[in-house]
């Protein structure tokens, strides 16, 4: 039997970029889902997982397509998948377990992916590139799971590093690592409101999105997604676009400068610039983007009102799940009782709070 993991990723700035070809700042974190895996003689899987009661068998030669709403349409899906780009699997007993909690912006299903991605490589003794696996773990999510997402999630899943944020360019896949301070923490807070990545709600918005760029490209002929866009494009332009898909486009735009600015502040040490940026992202994400909730701005405020903070903003797709916050290590115990405190006064629901280091990407374990 073989042991693998995958971590969980946050995004510090950088939200709903991906998907417009933009650039993202996330971390993969100390949180993880786990594969125990042991080799089969046939060409079947049978999958468990500590969080589901139900388990699951897949006939590697007949996997099926489309998605159940199960949550084993992301092992089946990455199986299939990896197949279809001509990786030749073995049958194998898998046992999940996680810590990354579901539905909470944490990006629990690309840790799902990758880790089964990277077992079912490993035990077949077949090559692994880990942008290729990435790669194939986000055609298995808009496949099998039913969302468009972008790339970030599986990226960072792969590719985490240890201290680090990634700067990465989802168009380009260049990527630059940002050291993280060593007296600055990052605090997670789960909002307890569970979102779903899968719903209506993120798809539109993508297609709000894709609406915007056919729009603009009748005067902007070179445009290929909205990272092509300038905010001064878009305001000279903003006639051609209904309100809503140019709040959208608004957000998608501004996001974009303010990652690669947030990216500058890292490398510079301005933190309290970094803080501002990450401010103004939340204000974007609630206001032009519409994918904030009333817990979501209650944990932020609750955040803001705490001595030590640098940051906060949501995390993920949004619709609920948590928020991510920058915060000088030595406050971040009393920022977590602060915080608690506060988002339990403004809503009556009690959070779950992680104080979360840098984590490496998905790997074999010992």
């Amino acid at each position: 039997m073989q042991r693998y993991r995958a971590p969980g990723r946050i995004n510090l700035i950088g939200e709903h970029t991906d998907y417009n070809d933009g650039f993202v700042l996330p971390v993969a974190i100390d949180r993880y889902t786990t594969v125990l895996a042991t080799r089969r003689s046939d060409r079947r899987l049978t999958a468990r997982s500590d969080g589901y009661a139900d388990a699951v068998d897949i006939d590697l030669d007949a996997p099926g397509s489309g998605p159940t709403g199960s949550w084993s349409d992301y092992v089946r899906g990455v199986a299939a998948i990896l197949e279809r780009r001509g990786h030749r699997l073995v049958g194998a007993d898998l046992t999940i377990g996680s810590d990354v909690p579901a539905g909470a912006g944490l990006s629990s299903s690309a840790a799902l992916e990758v880790s089964t991605g990277y077992a079912l490589l490993h035990l077949a003794n077949q090559p692994i590139d880990r942008t290729d696996l990435a790669l194939a773990a986000q055609q298995a999510e808009h496949e099998f799971a039913g969302t468009r997402c972008g790339l970030m999630d599986q990226y960072i899943v792969c590719h985490g590093r240890e201290g680090h944020a990634l700067l990465l360019d989802t168009r380009t896949l260049a990527a630059t690592w940002l050291p993280l301070p060593t007296d600055v923490a990052v605090v997670v807070c789960n909002t307890m409101t569970k979102h779903a990545l899968a719903s209506d709600g993120y798809n539109e918005r993508r297609a709000d999105c894709e609406a915007g760029v056919r729009a603009l490209a009748v005067r902007l002929p070179r445009i290929r997604a909205l990272r092509d866009v300038s905010y001064a494009d878009l305001e000279a332009n903003a006639d051609v676009l209904p309100e809503r898909v140019y709040r959208r486009c608004r957000h998608v735009v501004t996001e974009n400068a303010r990652t690669l600015s947030a990216a500058d502040a890292l490398r510079d040490g301005d933190l309290a610039r970094f803080g501002v940026l990450m401010a103004a992202s939340h204000a974007s994400l609630r206001d032009d983007y519409d994918v904030s909730t009333r817990e979501l701005d209650a944990m932020v405020e609750a955040a803001m009102a705490s001595d030590g903070v640098i940051g906060a903003r949501m995390t993920g797709g949004g619709f609920g799940g948590c928020t991510v916050n920058l915060v000088h290590a030595a406050s971040a115990p009393q920022f977590a009782r602060d915080v608690a405190r506060g988002y339990e006064a403004r809503t009556g629901r009690a959070p779950e709070i992680y104080t979360c280091r840098a984590s490496a990407g998905v790997r074999a374990v010992e």
